[in-house]
């Protein structure tokens, strides 16, 4: 594989993750990689200084992990407050902390100044209701500024953020909800998509109809028309700030305190309540922010997604921090054209913009973009293993070959990532560059041996400070999901390679890989071959039980606009998998869907594919964003 990306020397030097190596002695990048996960409590005692983030009261120690790595803790006897941090120590900048545009073309701006204001109204609505420190308040809401505000109000008080993403049904915000236990739940009037409104608020109602602890639900006026209404429950947002004052301090917390529940995909069972601190998140985001996507003050940062997903509140904050702007989008990446995405670049003078393959796979079908986004200096990426003809797409077209994709893997449990690109490396197609500052990631097989070469587990050795502090309410459930097979160890539950030239790969969830006839294969590696079909817009693969080889394979495939869905069609996609892996994956069948059935965030749910083509009883939907697309397997 040939390398795509080789910054210059002047780059390298103006980047944030070189001048902190400089500062710390390291002139290498695997030497100071080395350092950071040999001696994580120096490095994250230097990284949090080298992040600006300001205490109420220091810490006496960084690490504590007396009752095992698996519950260890951090920064102890320190105080501080997420929002002080992210916000309220910003409120002279000139930058804009939010830019944000919605699906009809409508603009808003907000200042670190206009945005404190709403958030101390806010706050102080929420304490008149009673709401107290350590309680739970979910949002299901459109990507709109009022979710910042949400979540730095909630900070303040000290209460505990739940976003909850707001496609998805009556049933998956009801499991949440009444997971977590939230008094309180933030939703709009109304979602919008394609031009089209969407019964958001009609949906939480019938979501609090199941066993849930909300005793007010408030509503942001979004869009017009009528809507159910409970008297008794329901309070408009502008009735809760009404008259409330524009000042509120934020409450010294200790670090260990919780910031957020937020819920994994749940494509391996129900969704997982991972709880978070506001020190962890602060330390993990902001060093993301800093050293990977090289936070320059004049950046304009954009990651495509949801406020329910991770990748949400990490832009906020990660940004914040360092009193970055953020720009914000909500409706449909496609509408009214397919080259909104670039439309919007180029308007708002993006720098750094985050998408994930799927996405990407998607605005491919309507071929190359004219917008030569001249703004743009990084790209990101995470969500899911990238295939060298999308990842490649995104390169030459989206960054024009000058912007280098700086691409990311961890996860909702981590609230950060495990793998990552860093702006001073060479770059190959779709690597994830290596082990994150801070994080002593391995690649092991079976017994828990170092892999070179090969694909293996991706484990971690050490604590971090974003790592989840358990499963809400359900601390048996987290030490079986990520402690049990290599005790001590974080069982990440993917494959992952590191090649020749150690550079590093992640080829899907481990525990969807595929052995047939005693060769086992993941699911990335297969559906990377079928993207490369001209015919192919996404591919999804399952393993089946196969009396001959144990286990054989059934494709999913979503043809592209102009090909002709069909058995001719089908049997030429199994010829050309034969042609790429060989004659022992040729797959049992070929079958082509409108579209795959996907998460929120934007996997693949491959379990229930599974499941409806072996006839068996589907598991649970809840965290399905399109259930119908089950309907043509």
């Amino acid at each position: 594989m040939t390398w795509i990306w080789d910054p210059s020397r002047e780059w390298i030097e103006r980047t944030n993750v070189w001048q902190f190596m400089r500062k710390l002695g390291f002139a290498d990048r695997e030497e100071f990689l080395r350092y950071s996960r040999e001696s994580i409590e120096d490095f994250w005692e230097r990284m949090v200084e080298q992040e600006g983030i300001e205490w109420f009261q220091p810490y006496s120690r960084v690490l504590d992990a007396s009752r095992g790595v698996e519950w260890a803790e951090w920064f102890l006897g320190g105080k501080l407050n997420l929002a002080w941090n992210c916000l309220d120590r910003h409120l002279a900048r000139g930058n804009a902390a939010c830019i944000w545009e919605g699906e009809d073309g409508a603009v808003r701006t907000l200042s670190f100044a206009q945005l404190a204001d709403e958030v101390n109204r806010l706050a102080n609505g929420l304490a008149e209701l009673g709401l107290v420190k350590g309680d739970r308040v979910a949002l299901v809401m459109p990507m709109v500024p009022e979710v910042v505000m949400i979540l730095y109000a909630c900070c303040k008080l000290g209460l505990i953020v739940v976003p909850i993403f707001a496609g998805f049904g009556a049933s998956a915000i009801a499991t949440r909800l009444e997971n977590s236990g939230a008094r309180v739940v933030f939703t709009a009037d109304h979602a919008q998509r394609r031009g089209r409104l969407l019964p958001l608020k009609e949906r939480v109602d019938q979501a609090i109809e199941r066993r849930t602890a909300i005793e007010k639900v408030i509503i942001w006026r979004y869009k017009t028309g009528e809507i159910p209404w409970h008297e008794s429950r329901d309070v408009w947002w502008n009735d809760l700030v009404r008259g409330q004052s524009t000042i509120r301090d934020s409450l010294p917390l200790d670090s260990e305190d919780r910031a957020f529940i937020l819920y994994t995909s749940g494509t391996t069972g129900k969704p997982k309540g991972t709880v978070h601190t506001h020190a962890g998140c602060l330390a993990q985001m902001s060093k993301e922010i800093y050293l990977a996507f090289d936070h320059k003050p004049e950046d304009r940062f954009w990651w495509l997604s949801d406020i329910g997903w991770m990748m949400g509140p990490w832009t906020i904050i990660g940004n914040h921090n360092f009193g970055g702007t953020i720009f914000l989008y909500d409706g449909a990446p496609d509408y009214p054209a397919a080259d909104r995405l670039w439309q919007m670049i180029e308007r708002h003078g993006i720098t750094t913009f985050g998408i994930s393959p799927t996405a990407i796979r998607l605005l491919m079908r309507a071929g190359t973009p004219t917008q030569q986004m001249p703004s743009l200096r990084l790209l990101g990426s995470t969500g899911e293993p990238w295939d060298d003809t999308s990842y490649l797409w995104y390169f030459e077209n989206v960054g024009r070959r000058r912007c280098p994709i700086i691409n990311i893997s961890g996860g909702t449990e981590f609230v950060g990532s495990f793998l990552s690109v860093l702006p001073i490396q060479p770059l190959k197609p779709c690597t994830l560059g290596g082990p994150a500052p801070g994080m002593a990631t391995e690649v092991v097989d079976e017994g828990g041996h170092a892999v070179r070469g090969k694909k293996g587990y991706l484990v971690c050795m050490k604590p971090a400070p974003s790592m989840t502090r358990g499963v809400w309410g359900d601390p048996e459930r987290y030490m079986e999901t990520y402690w049990s097979r290599w005790p001590g160890w974080w069982n990440h539950g993917d494959w992952a390679s590191v090649d020749e030239d150690g550079c590093w790969f992640v080829h899907g969830r481990a525990d969807e890989s595929m052995n047939v006839a005693g060769r086992k294969v993941g699911p990335a590696e297969v559906e990377e071959a079928l993207i490369e079909h001209p015919a192919v817009s996404e591919a999804a693969v399952i393993g089946v039980p196969d009396e001959l080889k144990g286990e054989a394979i059934v494709a999913f495939v979503v043809t592209k606009p102009g090909f002709v869905a069909g058995t001719a069609l089908e049997e030429e996609l199994a010829k050309h998998l034969v042609d790429a892996l060989g004659p022992t994956f040729k797959p049992r069948a070929v079958r082509t869907l409108r579209e795959l059935p996907k998460t929120q965030s934007g996997k693949i749910v491959r379990r229930l594919l599974r499941q409806k083509y072996l006839g068996e009883t589907l598991g649970d939907l809840s965290t399905v964003e399109n259930p119908q697309a089950l309907e043509s397997c």
